[in-house]
């Protein structure tokens, strides 16, 4: 995808995509319009626990955000017992949250919707 079709992406240097994190009044705006996401005690990330029927509907929420964590490049840290699932998100490379963090949540959102 080229650079302009990016909002999150900085700039590109010597064939590596940049990521900026965000500011502080997108942390606040983007932030705000996600449901159940809290920050990261110490350090620049946001989680969300989540609880399910059973490990199967657990595993079948997983597979789903596996599926579009892999088309955006953007993979969450994460944790499963059985029914829980508690998903961790910040960008590495940008070492805090960006734009690809809002839009993973936003996708996990709709789907526990």
């Amino acid at each position: 995808m080229p650079a302009s079709a990016r909002s999150d992406i900085h700039q590109i240097e010597r064939g590596r995509t940049i990521i900026s994190k965000l500011t502080s009044e997108q942390r606040k705006t983007q932030i705000a319009k996600l449901h159940g996401w809290q920050m990261v005690d110490g350090r620049d990330a946001i989680k969300r626990e989540f609880q399910f029927a059973d490990f199967n509907e657990a595993f079948g929420f997983m597979t789903r955000v596996a599926i579009k964590a892999q088309e955006m490049d953007h993979h969450p840290e994460w944790f499963n017992v059985y029914n829980k699932v508690e998903i961790t998100l910040s960008t590495h490379d940008a070492n805090g949250i960006t734009e690809r963090d809002t839009k993973l949540a936003k996708f996990i959102d709709g789907i526990t919707a």
